[in-house]
């Protein structure tokens, strides 16, 4: 079943074409990777399908309604949640209360979201962190704690935008085991933005590519690391070697 549907989306800055004419859907419970070179567009659409910007035209539909144009937090209410690549947590509050806060935002009361935002914190790895400010903590805690204040709103589908950007090897490989535990164990539909390609291959059913705006090709992993266009516009190289 489609989940998500993004038709015919674009976004102008200054009359310049940020993202043109894109279409696609994701299927409930997959993986979505969304992959091309920088400035093509990528982070401008999960800022416009998650409401975070207003498309010039086109549609985003999230099971079968139209969220286009809806504020974030309206989206956030229908079941979607996203990451930022800029990670902006309340400095000066601990990992605790900035969880609680994302949680507060679904409408709880405090009681019940200090204790879903420490059900969180543990399921993403952060006990260890769970009560020191988030001023000071290291790049791979901070990205756990992006990925918890999402998680906290109980989404049906989560948008991650570099979510392993800044991480040295070992500590990606716990973050995309807890992707996938998230799709096989929770049933979160997944839509990424990911420059690392061993994870893009490893991860995702299928793969987006963008360029220059538009969308250059989608389909399995497999087949789209393969197609001469999408080398020359982004790899340049094997599939499974890009970190850039």
């Amino acid at each position: 079943m489609t989940l998500l549907r993004v038709q015919n989306v674009s976004k102008s800055f200054s009359g310049l074409r940020a993202v043109d004419d894109v279409s696609f859907d994701v299927d409930e419970g997959s993986i979505l990777g969304i992959i091309g070179p920088n400035g093509a567009g990528k982070t401008t659409l999960f800022n416009v399908v998650a409401g975070a910007m207003q498309p010039d035209s086109g549609s985003v539909r999230l099971d079968g309604n139209d969220i286009t144009g809806r504020t974030p937090h309206k989206v956030a209410s229908a079941g979607m949640a996203r990451t930022f690549q800029i990670m902006r947590p309340f400095s000066s509050m601990t990992v605790l209360d900035n969880v609680t806060v994302a949680v507060l935002a679904g409408g709880r009361s405090r009681s019940a979201a200090r204790t879903t935002a420490a059900e969180v914190i543990e399921r993403v790895g952060l006990d260890r962190w769970r009560d020191a400010p988030s001023e000071g903590l290291p790049t791979a805690a901070l990205k756990r704690l992006e990925l918890a204040r999402a998680l906290a709103l109980r989404p049906r589908i989560l948008l991650l935008d570099e979510v392993l950007a800044g991480l040295v090897p070992a500590e990606r490989e716990p973050v995309m085991v807890l992707l996938e535990q998230l799709r096989t164990e929770e049933g979160v539909t997944l839509v990424f933005v990911e420059h690392i390609m061993a994870a893009v291959m490893r991860l995702s059913d299928s793969v987006l590519v963008l360029n220059l705006g538009q969308a250059l090709t989608s389909g399995p992993p497999q087949e789209v690391t393969r197609d001469p266009r999408v080398i020359e516009a982004y790899l340049g190289e094997e599939p499974g070697s890009a970190e850039a």
